[in-house]
């Protein structure tokens, strides 16, 4: 995964026109919102924006990318693209991440690639 696969973004749902670009890696273009030489076609570029401002749950709906927003504390959370998130599960394979284990110690998840284990998270919220 590159860096624009997740986005996590503080700050609310509304970003600049650079901002948009930086966050996600696309840019909104008369021709549509493009990255490299692939563009989605956006037919109502108003609806994208809020006063000045870009919405980016909006940008990420026509990505086709999940997103929220905690309006509390301002964090919008961008998921990765169907296509990435569909290949994942076909592969079945999770991306690496490192937690503690029961004595307080990093396990990395890629340490145990060729075993099977049994991942249990649990939140008290």
């Amino acid at each position: 995964m590159t860096s624009n696969d997740i986005v996590m973004l503080e700050g609310g749902p509304l970003v600049d026109a650079s901002g948009l670009e930086d966050a996600l890696g696309w840019a909104l273009r008369p021709e549509g919102l493009c990255k490299d030489d692939a563009c989605v076609i956006v037919s109502d570029h108003e609806a994208l924006f809020d006063g000045e401002r870009i919405d980016i749950t909006a940008v990420a709906s026509l990505l086709d990318r999940p997103a929220t927003t905690d309006t509390e504390s301002g964090l919008v959370a961008i998921g990765a693209p169907r296509e990435q998130r569909r290949a994942a599960i076909n592969d079945m394979k999770a991306p690496d991440f490192v937690l503690p284990n029961i004595d307080g110690l990093p396990m990395n998840f890629s340490d145990h690639r060729s075993k099977k284990r049994l991942l249990v998270a649990f939140s008290s919220w």
